[in-house]
């Protein structure tokens, strides 16, 4: 089946460009994938962190940003290896009942994904033009139609847009922690781990989900599987130093959105934080009504951004596991159709976003397993296999997480 959103290729690089134009030509896929990780979904966990429990989840935050460069680089390293992205390698190594299994839970993490660009580009609409939740819902999933089809042909213009969006989320969130105050003893604190009851846990495990996006891992594969183009040796080290320089500025940008977040919800008043709406009328009155505005604007940019991102990680997924495509009005009005029915229902925006965080928290190792089996094997990889070091903390980042998702589903066992 043909479809308007396939995927474009990224232009080969000639041999006789060398090694710095290679380098070149890798930098940008990571600040694309940055883009997941400041979604809506990102704004109401944090926020939500910030408000209640002041500075005490900012660790989750750090470690997790931590984790997701590793991440990153490691699907960023897949493509450029062996010219496939996740999905492919795992349709190719894996069995069928695994690799349906494992296409299901991912579309399973597409549509938590697109529900919390939904919804959060709904509650920006609302804040900022008065327009009701659910026709809110509408206006961004036709908006972002619109973007993607009427944007440049080719990747060449795709990153611009969207690494545009990412600045304006970066300076605007930015703005809003400084111009707020900041308790340095309270900073320093919530740097050491540390819960607060079984609600810090859910929260905790929304921000992970929520920073280590299951669908950017995919997603940043397919991004990088193009380049090089010639398979030499000195040409692949060269883009794959580049990579490392783009993934940690790229996830260090993404890392300071998230901890500005944190900060201006640490200066709400209590309670506030527990609603996207309540924040932002506190945002207006302690700072100004432009403070309100531009928290609004930045909720809109990352929920069109990060939809963007989205769109294209749904076909790449459904691409690679299975080789069919959808036509993007298809995947789009299936994807939109559970948030409008949240909202229509009357579930209130910020619970909806903190909750498919979570939810994303329980799809991260379904891609992060066998992307850490697949870039180990040295058949696979040759010489860009992981190292023993690799190996072992990539191994510790997949055990804290599952072991984070257990304690969660024991602390939910235990209130049920």
């Amino acid at each position: 089946m043909n479809s308007v959103a396939t995927v474009p290729a990224r232009r080969p690089v000639p041999v006789n460009r060398g090694r710095l134009r290679a380098g070149l030509a890798m930098t940008g896929p990571a600040f694309i994938a940055a883009v997941a990780y400041v979604d809506p979904g990102n704004v109401a966990t944090n926020i939500t962190a910030g408000a209640k429990y002041g500075y005490l989840l900012l660790w989750v935050v750090v470690l997790a940003n931590v984790m997701a460069m590793l991440i990153q680089y490691l699907s960023a390293k897949l493509g450029i290896a062996t010219g496939r992205n996740l999905p492919e390698m795992c349709r190719e190594r894996y069995r069928r009942p695994v690799r349906l299994c494992l296409w299901v839970q991912a579309e399973l993490v597409i549509i938590m994904t697109d529900l919390a660009e939904i919804v959060g580009g709904a509650v920006a609409l609302n804040l900022l033009f008065g327009l009701p939740l659910v026709a809110g819902g509408v206006a961004t999933g036709l908006g972002l139609l619109l973007i993607l089809t009427l944007r440049i042909r080719g990747r060449d213009g795709f990153p611009a847009v969207v690494i545009g969006l990412l600045g304006v989320v970066f300076l605007a969130f930015l703005y809003q922690a400084l111009r707020l105050p900041v308790s340095h003893e309270g900073f320093l604190a919530g740097l050491r781990p540390g819960f607060a009851g079984g609600e810090s846990v859910l929260l905790a495990a929304g921000i992970v989900g929520a920073t280590v996006m299951p669908h950017a891992i995919y997603l940043h594969s397919a991004l990088t599987q193009g380049l090089p183009a010639d398979r030499r040796q000195r040409s692949r080290r060269a883009a794959l130093r580049a990579t490392r320089w783009d993934v940690v500025v790229a996830m260090t940008m993404a890392g300071v959105v998230n901890i500005a977040i944190i900060v201006a919800g640490t200066a709400l008043p209590i309670g506030s934080g527990d609603s996207l709406v309540l924040a932002h009328r506190s945002f207006s009155t302690t700072s100004g009504e432009l403070s309100g505005v531009v928290f609004g604007v930045a909720l809109l940019a990352s929920g069109l951004a990060s939809s963007c991102v989205g769109v294209y990680s749904g076909q790449i997924v459904m691409q690679g596991f299975i080789r069919r495509r959808l036509p993007l009005w298809l995947r789009r009005g299936v994807s939109m159709t559970p948030p409008l029915l949240l909202l229509a229902l009357g579930m209130d925006p910020t619970l909806a976003l903190v909750l498919s965080q979570v939810a994303l928290s329980f799809g991260i190792p379904f891609a992060l397993i066998p992307l850490v089996l697949i870039t180990s094997r040295a058949d696979v990889m040759g010489a860009m296999v992981n190292r023993r070091r690799t190996v072992l903390v990539a191994g510790t980042v997949c055990a804290l997480i599952v072991s984070l998702n257990l304690y969660l589903l024991g602390v939910v066992a235990g209130v049920l």
